[in-house]
């Protein structure tokens, strides 16, 4: 596989963090005074914060689960999604869940690589993330996603 496995589509964009804290506000409030970012949103189990085009979230780790404070996973935006997930899995990644049947919603699915690790691919984006910088999201508008 090149490179130039997908033609005619623009390349995916790397646009969303989830980071596990163990505390989401203090988080956040670090990384407004720190990186100059904003708040995007409040996710299900922690806050959402953006330097205007990546998308950040700061989720409250549940040691419970087995989870560590540390980088939970990476967002990818792609153009066509249908694509890119068949492009994703003949790359050797493993489907996990997240798609939805209605092709008018919003959805991020998740997968993992061949080495464990897990990302998530949308269409439509994440809240305060642009998928090109200079632009603005107005095709769906800022989605705000809960991370569970």
């Amino acid at each position: 596989m090149t490179s130039e496995t997908l033609i005619n589509k623009e390349t995916p964009k790397l646009r969303h963090i989830a980071i596990l804290v163990p505390d989401p506000e203090a988080s956040a409030v670090f990384f407004e005074a720190a990186f100059g970012m904003k708040r995007a949103g409040v996710a299900r189990r922690g806050i959402y914060v953006s330097d205007g085009i990546m998308n950040v979230a700061l989720l409250r780790v549940n040691p419970e689960k087995g989870e560590k404070v540390g980088v939970f996973h990476f967002g990818v935006w792609v153009d066509d999604f249908d694509a890119a997930d068949e492009q994703v899995k003949a790359a050797g990644a493993t489907y996990l869940t997240g798609k939805s049947d209605s092709p008018n919603s919003y959805y991020e699915a998740k997968y993992r690589d061949p080495n464990g690790i897990v990302f998530d691919m949308t269409h439509t984006g994440w809240a305060g993330a642009v998928k090109e910088p200079g632009s603005l999201n107005t095709e769906n508008g800022p989605a705000l996603v809960a991370h569970k």
